[in-house]
């Protein structure tokens, strides 16, 4: 990324921070208060009482009192929060209450929480009417993941699709890329999210919460939400007068993985800062059926950090990162003798060698892989103006993607792309008035997009979102209700282009002078504006303090992306010819969901039904030729064309927890999945029974897990737990069948298993977490239904009854957390 640039945008967002963040003249004041535990009446220290529109909050003290200053004289969400107790959420007006007690009672499992994704502003989880669901750090910590995207794979109606092990794409009740919205604390992630291998330039360790929205959010957050939005959240500034830092290493055994993070927070009166280094590298995955898989290590670097002020004013951020990922790609590629996998070596591809052992076992990044870069800059900022509060989110991001594509030249790449995004994001929450919460706002973002490299897919573009909204919350006695309206616009432009050869190098080259002889002309231009509505109204409903009933009815908007529209050209990371449609229209969907949740102290139900209409639902299909064999534009690649059709897509998910009297320490949670789609095809033309699903859709999924979380302290040890955890995915057999786009996929079961323990001193301060995690222990051969790996093979009719790649076997973590705390 040019250093003028970064700088430039850095200072313009440092500038208009502070204008707005300087100091407004309201009253400041503080809440105090004393915890108790409601069944022994004892104090109880190092409660979190947090106040998420302020990001900042205390810990209660040996005695129970607690103290925050620096606070707005006006009305504010509060969350108490202790393990092992029900957390409380209250709404508390500190322009007439300056002091606030707090009775905890025992809770077995956690059942209410706050979320800030997919609403106006912080909101109960279980008083949103939209499906929401949110998982916590130590959630994150428990589980074998090999990338971020791949935490959120075990939740109910959640999927990913994948290239390998570090390249995963969220998909929310089977919709997935340009449909799902990933966020990074509120601020949508641009990178080429249309691609199939292009993951989330995110580090996994940044990660300290993820709040998932399964339904459309085009309401809050325009284009791109049609499906869901997965929030990525770092963890909050640290509290006043603190510095603590971590460190964090992992090892896992199939493919050698070596991740580790440092990072340091602190807060001095006010003022945050915190920073993150992280590194991974790994080598070739493997598996029972191929062995090592050539082409699927990867060494990857990021750093992050952020400084800003937390204030009675509110809170005003500016944080920065970057990312930097060397990936390989494997295309595949084997000997038809001995199966085995085989590399390019020459830009001709006439002969491939097969692979050394040597370097199948190594950390090597072949010449041929993919180099993406992600540079960031953020202002998240909340401003309390009176009884009003204004929310202001701006950034700037750079993707730099570049797939290297030619072995002998290996300085020079293939897809060379950079893409300039520039979001924004305005909220301003009106004071409340007779329980009535309204909020209104606009947000988008502007892109230009640019190709430098040898090998074109999509053209030169530039668009610009823009979407006001106004969204209304009113909670009755039992009663919460929530409605709202949008309309998007977003202008569209991709340039003429022209392609000619590069006399230096042999290789093609953009040229902008037309009439270049022997030049080709693969992109026209295009100029078009996108535009939609979106809305929602939804309701929960209190029957008893345990039992809820939820219910919502959305319309989603989604704009066609630059893949969709306008590609016409070879992707190398996926060894296809793409072509795309410029008379796609916006899809447009209607999904209801009505929820039951039930809680007690030693049983958790939720049981969710959806149904979700799409028009204009576009979808990539395979092409055949008059003889139905694959049609082929390009030697060496298959060819897919974008269609668009009415679809439906329909399922249920249902959960639930118990946990046995008198054996509180035992959990045991289950949770199933079940989706069906329907490709309705368009209006007048009859489908075909290979065609009459939809592509990407994944099969019905189970979810088992026992549990024992040992309460008890044993010298040096507490916190342990020990889980065992059972996955069945069923037979997918309702695939995209139609010209062989996708095949069936067997069904198969997966077990994982877990154990941790923190380690501490004599005080009882933790020294060290250690978790020893385990997937697919049984070492399973399959073939996840989402891989897109499946359908890596050049020799088909191979004769040995398999076909292209399958997923990881045994897979052993070793995850190491060292907690640094040098100032209290």
């Amino acid at each position: 990324m040019e250093k003028k640039q970064y700088s430039f945008f850095a200072i313009i967002i440092f500038c208009a921070n502070m204008v707005l963040a300087s100091p407004y003249p309201e009253q400041k004041t503080s809440l105090t208060g004393n915890i108790k535990d409601k069944q022994t009446g004892e104090a109880l220290p190092g409660v979190t009482i947090y106040i998420p529109d302020l990001k900042t909050g205390a810990v209660s003290t040996i005695d129970g009192t607690y103290k925050i200053e620096n606070l707005p004289s006006t009305k504010i969400l509060v969350q108490v929060s202790f393990l092992g107790y029900k957390t409380i959420i209250e709404m508390i007006d500190l322009s007439s209450t300056a002091s606030k007690d707090f009775v905890m009672e025992i809770s077995i499992k956690e059942i209410n929480e706050v979320v800030v994704t997919g609403t106006s502003k912080a909101t109960e989880i279980r008083k949103s009417p939209i499906p929401i669901v949110a998982i916590d750090k130590n959630h994150i910590d428990q589980n074998l993941n090999t990338n971020v995207i791949d935490v959120i794979a075990q939740l109910p109606g959640v999927s990913t699709v994948t290239t390998g092990p570090n390249v995963s794409k969220p998909f929310i009740r089977g919709l997935g890329y340009n449909r799902v919205l990933t966020l990074f604390d509120g601020v949508r992630q641009e990178g080429q999210q249309w691609g199939d291998e292009h993951g989330v330039e995110v580090d996994e360790f940044s990660v300290d919460r993820i709040e998932v929205v399964k339904g459309p959010a085009s309401l809050i957050y325009g284009s791109d939400a049609l499906a869901g939005v997965v929030n990525l959240m770092p963890a909050p500034p640290v509290l006043d007068g603190i510095l603590k830092g971590s460190i964090l290493s992992n090892y896992q055994t199939n493919n050698g993985l070596i991740g580790n993070s440092f990072a340091l927070a602190g807060n001095n009166n006010g003022f945050v800062w915190g920073g993150r280094i992280s590194n991974k590298i790994a080598g070739n995955y493997q598996n029972k059926q191929d062995g090592r898989v050539y082409g699927t290590s990867f060494k990857e670097t990021d750093g992050n950090g952020y400084i800003g002020l937390n204030k009675h004013w509110g809170y005003s951020h500016l944080k920065f990162s970057v990312f930097d990922d060397l990936q390989s790609i494997p295309d595949g590629s084997r000997d038809s003798t001995t199966r085995r996998f085989t590399k390019q070596i020459t830009e001709a591809d006439s002969v491939r060698p097969i692979v050394s052992e040597e370097e199948l076992n190594s950390y090597t990044i072949p010449l041929v892989h993919q180099h993406i870069q992600h540079y960031k800059i953020i202002s998240t900022s909340n401003f309390i103006i009176n009884n009003s509060k204004l929310g202001l989110n701006l950034g700037y991001q750079q993707n730099i993607r570049r797939e290297f594509t030619h072995p002998q030249r290996a300085d020079i790449a293939g897809l060379y792309l950079i893409l300039n995004s520039y979001t924004y994001d305005i909220k301003y929450h009106l004071p409340e008035k007779n329980g009535w919460e309204a909020t209104i706002g606009i947000n988008g973002m502007y892109q230009d997009n640019s190709n430098k490299g040898t090998e074109f897919i999509i053209p030169d573009y530039t668009l610009f979102d823009i979407g006001p909204f106004a969204f209304i919350k009113k909670s009755f006695s039992k009663l919460d209700l929530s409605i709202g309206l949008r309309y998007d616009s977003r202008s569209f432009k991709n340039e003429e282009m022209y392609i000619t050869q590069n006399s230096e190098t042999g290789f093609d080259m953009q040229t902008y002078i037309p009439d270049t002889v022997g030049a080709s002309h693969p992109f026209l231009e295009y100029i078009h504006t996108f535009s939609g509505y979106s809305g929602s109204i939804g309701a929960t409903y209190s029957l008893s303090d345990n039992f809820f009933i939820k219910a919502n009815i959305a319309r989603g908007y989604r704009a066609p992306n630059i893949s969709e529209i306008s590609s016409n050209g070879v992707h190398p990371g996926i060894n296809i010819y793409q072509i795309g449609n410029p008379d796609f229209k916006s899809e447009l969907s209607l999904q209801e969901d009505l929820g039951l949740f039930f809680s007690s102290q030693h049983l958790t139900c939720e049981l969710d039904f959806f149904n979700n209409n799409i028009s204009n639902y576009i979808y990539n299909e395979k092409v055949l030729n008059d003889k139905g064999q694959d049609s082929i534009v390009v030697p060496g690649n298959q060819t897919f064309q974008y269609q668009a059709a009415m679809a439906q897509l329909y399922g249920a998910e249902a959960s639930i927890d118990i946990h046995p009297h008198p054996l509180d320490w035992l959990h045991f949670e289950n949770s199933i999945s079940i989706l069906s789609s329907l490709n309705k095809g368009v209006k007048g033309i009859p489908i075909t029974d290979s065609a009459k699903y939809l592509p990407f859709i994944p099969p019905m999924h189970t979810h088992t897990e026992l549990r024992a979380d040992i309460k008890k302290k044993f010298r040096h040890f507490s916190s342990v737990y020990v889980k065992l955890e059972m996955e069945y995915f069923a037979k997918q057999n309702k695939a995209y069948l139609a010209f062989n786009t996708e095949t069936v996929t067997p069904s198969y079961t997966l077990f994982n298993a877990g154990i941790g323990v923190d380690v501490t001193n004599r005080s009882g301060k933790v020294l060290f977490s250690f978790h020893m995690l385990g997937n697919n222990i049984a070492d399973v051969t399959y073939q996840a239904h989402l891989s897109r790996l499946k359908y890596f093979e050049n020799y088909p009719n191979n004769g040995s009854g398999t076909s292209g790649i399958y997923n990881m076997g045994r897979n052993l973590s070793f995850k190491l957390l060292v907690p640094m705390n040098f100032k209290k």
